[in-house]
């Protein structure tokens, strides 16, 4: 209750920086938050180009998946990747004035939800257009599993933006094992194309279940499973008190640290 309370109490700081955020991902370039969109089709265009050799066979409407897919991968790759240093990056105000410090990370991933709802006009162009028919009433639960990656990933960015004050390398080392869970994740592939008896090790992953359900939602017309949906909450819930458990155990040495 005292997080809830205080984010209340300092809701215009943390609107200053969710904005600053969102602005300054793309101060300076010329076609700003036009990047939101260009980014993601870049990257679908080069796997959409590339993967078909690869594979021997790929899902039917491929970009369509793709789409799908790549969108909350780059919510979550970029809410790590720059949550994981905020804290470090704000070292001049944590050491001048006090606010709650949960605002750093929160304003990151706060900024990346809304990225990914602009975003979302892009997966619904290419299912629109890219011949999987018409959206279905299903769309109108997307905002609430996009909520719950929003929590997933605040947990994580909670433990490693205060883990990365302390022991310096935790950003490579976590960029590192990010890398590999791109392809740990059924982005590019169908989970199918994995043997049945180690197709599980990819559903340990709380991302397969958050992209599949997008999936589900956008481009199949169909509701996810309810073992799914538990599995997820579960997961997500887990991680968000561990995350947040951690940085308050470690933000007291923050402005000695930074």
């Amino acid at each position: 209750m005292r997080l809830f309370k205080d984010l209340y109490q300092y809701r215009e700081l943390l609107k200053t920086n969710v904005k600053k955020e969102i602005r300054g991902k793309y101060k300076g370039s010329f076609l700003g938050v036009l990047w939101s969109f260009i980014n993601p089709l870049l990257q679908v265009l080069v796997y959409a180009i590339v993967f078909p050799f690869i594979m021997r066979s790929s899902p039917d409407h491929f970009i369509v998946y793709l789409v799908i897919g790549i969108i909350p991968w780059n919510f979550f790759i970029t809410c790590m990747n720059q949550g994981m240093i905020t804290v470090r990056m704000n070292a001049g105000i944590i050491k001048k004035v006090y606010f709650p410090r949960e605002i750093l990370p929160l304003s990151v991933t706060l900024s990346g939800l809304v990225n990914f709802f602009i975003s979302c006009i892009v997966i619904i162009l290419f299912c629109i257009f890219g011949g999987v028919g018409p959206l279905s009433w299903h769309v109108i639960l997307v905002p609430i599993f996009a909520f719950v990656q929003f929590l997933f990933t605040s947990g994580l960015v909670f433990a490693f933006s205060a883990i990365n004050i302390y022991i310096k390398d935790t950003e490579y080392i976590i960029q590192f094992f990010i890398n590999l869970l791109f392809y740990a994740t059924p982005i590019l592939y169908e989970a199918t194309l994995l043997p049945e008896r180690i197709r599980w090790v990819l559903y340990l992953n709380p991302l397969t279940h958050l992209i599949e359900t997008y999936r589900d939602l956008f481009m199949y017309h169909t509701l996810p499973s309810l073992t799914s949906v538990g599995y997820l909450i579960f997961i997500t819930l887990i991680v968000l008190f561990i995350g947040y458990a951690i940085f308050k155990k470690l933000e007291k040495g923050f402005a000695e640290e930074v």
